[in-house]
């Protein structure tokens, strides 16, 4: 009897002489981008050091396109961008010690939310691994261990025959459902020795499936089909798993209203009759998911943005679809499905019965007027004009990439994504300076459509050297910087809490004459010309820079009310 593994494909006459016979010249480094190609990639970002020149050297030899940063962090986002967009793994190529550490906010941000990043570092020689102190520069008593709390698997390399097992190993786990990013590290002695390995020409770069188990699928069909009054949260999972189109069939099929969480946006159609939008983190939406006797929670582990801020508190029975195990049941009790989210929607569209239900549409329309007359009752029409004005700017099919900053917070909520996979945020780990760099990343996996990064003055600070990456590689990136002279949110905050700020007023540069000296068309708006001075920034190719000087301010905390 023959097993399907048991079979070996046995190489053609023209693999064996290629095998026998591997080109002179080739390293350890050639290993790395060798499996990289094989594997799929066509695209690697990072930034060189010391010890692992051995790789950059050999991207020289490989068909790869290098987009290099000028900071680790901001690679680390970029590849965080590219991850999300392709959907596939995105190698990141880094030093040992400083440069690798630089890296670890920006992994954190693709852990959140479930980015493939393939990052590969050098490392010390290997006379130097196991904890000791040997004074080689950049030396770590253990840098793995710096990355493990953070990544989802730590491989480390030791030898040249381990460097393409070890990458085709972690860019399984980087696309295994849930994604996220991956960490490989290999000895400087190992990328610079000469190799007689023959050529990396084959790579399994299929990751595992995550089905549901048939008995809790079973059980959350039979729920959802008899529940009075179903409802949906959808998170960032339903994105990354590119399962929108079977929300939107479940939901029709089951009646059942469905709110977006931040990582969500753009899952469900934002004018559809049973689409609460993303007000999630209002009292009336909060209130209204509270009351469905069952509730169906999508790719979303229900941490704080999406409990509106752990005041929510379900009555009904909870069925949660998640591929991080450790978000499963990790806020609320429910019925605990691990899986991807596409193969359990797959599953639930085929075992739920059809339910009518009239009321749905109207119960919908009845919380966005409430939600709509609390924040109209709140003054804040220069937010709303300044949101709409980027929403009427941007084309539909461009992703937009948002930092931690007012009006981004205004978007998780009141931001029509129009479609899935569209708008990125940090919300996920919440760090600064992700938007201008992830932008570039975006621009990178598909330079058919201009991108938009959003951020405030102190977030751009943290991302203005790549404004010469995008000059370098000619991104088409247009950055929108609101500029209101400090922290602007943690003003807000220390404002409402203390009674008045510390440590939030920034001085800071003229960010239009600053892109001019990158080469960089910059432009200064105003809330009125936003919209068309965007729309010219986008719809000119290349890289370029709006600013808005504008005091934005938040709505109310609506977890208070």
């Amino acid at each position: 009897m023959t097993h399907d593994h048991d079979l070996v494909l046995r190489p053609t006459a023209a693999q064996t002489a290629a095998a026998l016979n591997p080109p002179p010249g080739r390293s350890g480094g050639d290993l790395v981008v060798e499996t990289l190609a094989a594997l799929g990639a066509t695209t690697v970002f990072g930034l060189p050091g010391q010890h692992a020149l051995g790789m950059f050297d050999a991207l020289r030899r490989s068909d790869l396109r290098y987009i290099g940063l000028r900071v680790e962090n901001n690679a680390g986002f970029a590849a965080d961008a590219y991850g999300r967009i392709t959907g596939e793994a995105a190698p990141l190529l880094l030093s040992t010690g400083p440069g690798a550490l630089t890296s670890l906010a920006a992994l954190q941000e693709a852990a959140a939310a479930s980015a493939p990043v393939l990052a590969i570092s050098s490392q010390i020689p290997t006379a130097g691994l196991g904890g000791g102190r040997h004074g080689y520069l950049h030396e770590l008593p253990d840098q793995a261990a710096s990355f493990r709390g953070v990544v989802k698997s730590v491989h480390t390399v030791r030898t040249q025959s381990q460097i393409p097992s070890a990458i085709e190993a972690a860019w399984k786990s980087a696309l295994t459902a849930p994604h996220g990013p991956v960490w490989v590290e290999i000895p400087q002695d190992v990328l610079l020795a000469e190799t007689a390995i023959p050529v990396v020409t084959g790579g399994d770069a299929f990751p595992e499936e995550l089905p549901p188990r048939p008995e809790l699928t079973a059980v959350a069909a039979d729920l959802l089909s008899r529940a009075a009054r179903p409802a949906i949260i959808a998170g960032g999972g339903v994105v990354r798993a590119d399962a929108s189109g079977k929300l939107k069939q479940l939901a029709e099929a089951l009646n059942a209203p469905v709110v977006t969480t931040p990582g969500g946006k753009g899952a469900f159609p934002w004018t559809h009759p049973l689409s609460l939008q993303s007000w999630i983190e209002d009292r009336h939406t909060t209130d209204f998911l509270e009351d469905a006797d069952v509730l169906l929670v999508v790719g979303s582990g229900l941490g704080e943005l999406s409990s509106n801020y752990h005041t929510f508190k379900p009555r009904g029975r909870v069925i949660q679809i998640e591929a991080d195990l450790g978000k499963l049941e990790s806020n609320h009790p429910a019925l605990g499905i691990h899986a991807d989210a596409r193969l359990a929607l797959q599953a639930l569209l085929e075992t739920v019965d059809e339910r009518t239900d009239p009321s749905a549409a109207e119960r919908v329309r009845t919380v966005l007027d409430l939600v709509r007359e609390r924040i109209d009752a709140q003054e804040l029409t220069l937010e709303q004009q300044v949101l709409a004005a980027v929403r009427k700017a941007l084309p539909d099919r461009s992703p937009s990439f948002w930092d931690m900053t007012i009006l981004a917070y205004w978007a998780w909520s009141a931001f029509d994504a129009r479609r899935p996979n569209t708008m990125h945020s940090a919300q996920g780990a919440g760090g600064l300076g992700y938007a201008f760099p992830a932008a570039l990343g975006a621009a990178v996996a598909d330079p058919t459509h201009p991108v938009l990064a959003v951020s405030g003055d102190g977030g751009a600070l943290y991302s203005i050297a790549e404004l010469a990456t995008a000059k370098q590689h000619n991104l088409d990136v247009t950055w929108l910087i609101v500029d209101d002279g400090g922290y602007g949110i943690l003003r807000e905050y220390m404002t409402d809490t203390f009674g008045r700020p510390t440590a939030t007023e920034l001085s800071r540069p003229d960010y239009v004459a600053l892109a001019e000296s990158f080469g960089v068309p910059g432009t200064r708006t105003t809330p009125a010309s936003l919209s068309d001075d965007l729309t010219k920034s986008l719809s000119t190719p290349g890289p370029s820079v709006v600013v808005l000087p504008a005091l934005l301010r938040m709505f109310a905390p609506t977890h208070l009310d």
